[in-house]
């Protein structure tokens, strides 16, 4: 692979470093974005990001490795959010770890299908411990509940959304950039898969708008027009596969 070089990736839209560079340019341009933080917070960065390995080292993502996903999430909030809050960029490095890996992230061996009840608690309990309660709450607003018998997934998911962040502004940040990696990237997954998630991603769409154009979300007006641009770029790949 060619080498990578900072002033390169910094330049670049984060889908063609990923093409380009893959997942060791998405941590050169990481570690670019990081100099905006206050020197005593990146080493926290390397924390979570290590511990993201850790999880979900293993994890595919269709067509890349999973960690692709979080680290241009990460990025997303610093260079496009402008955020300088590192329990923010931590959560988001982290959104994944306790709906995807909460037995090992308890230190317990990983068991089959959803995980319990228990497990998300004392995966969130070590997030706290590890990274401060505000970490670990952001990523408890941004995980899934656990599935309801009798209740749609895609409904109880688009419920979740608008109960869970209404509550938590910041953690409309970290859902905005999860939201869009998923949405937008949506048409660089396997053919097969696009229609489902489009719907499921679809019906999500107007009420994340309406969460980031309140007035509480801490972001400036034109990061929240650009998310506007994102979602709506987001519709039109939805809506274009599933007109197909």
């Amino acid at each position: 692979m060619e080498a990578v070089e900072p002033e390169i990736v910094r330049t670049m839209p984060l889908h063609a470093i990923t093409e380009m560079y893959g997942e060791p340019g998405l941590r050169v341009r990481l570690e670019v974005e990081a100099q905006r933080l206050p020197e005593r917070d990146r080493p926290v960065v390397a924390e979570a990001l290590a511990l993201a390995d850790e999880l979900h080292g293993d994890d595919r993502r269709t067509r890349e490795p999973y960690l692709n996903h979080l680290l241009r999430s990460a990025i997303r909030v610093l260079a496009y959010y402008r955020v300088e809050d590192v329990d923010v960029v931590v959560a988001t490095l982290l959104h994944d770890s306790v709906e995807d890996h909460a037995p090992e992230l308890a230190g317990r061996a990983a068991g089959s299908g959803e995980p319990t009840g228990r497990d998300i608690a004392d995966g969130l309990a070590v997030l706290a411990a590890r990274f401060g309660p505000r970490v670990a709450d952001l990523v408890a607003a941004v995980t899934n509940p656990l599935p309801e018998e009798g209740i749609d997934r895609h409904e109880q998911y688009r419920e979740h959304v608008a109960q869970s962040l209404a509550a938590n502004p910041w953690a409309r940040v970290v859902k905005a950039s999860d939201f869009t990696d998923n949405g937008v990237g949506l048409i660089y997954t396997l053919p097969e898969r696009q229609a489902k998630l489009a719907r499921k991603y679809r019906p999500v769409l107007p009420v994340l708008r309406e969460l980031i154009d309140r007035a509480d979300t801490p972001l400036a007006d034109e990061v929240k027009r650009h998310i506007r641009d994102q979602l709506d770029l987001a519709r039109l790949r939805f809506d274009a596969i599933l007109s197909g």
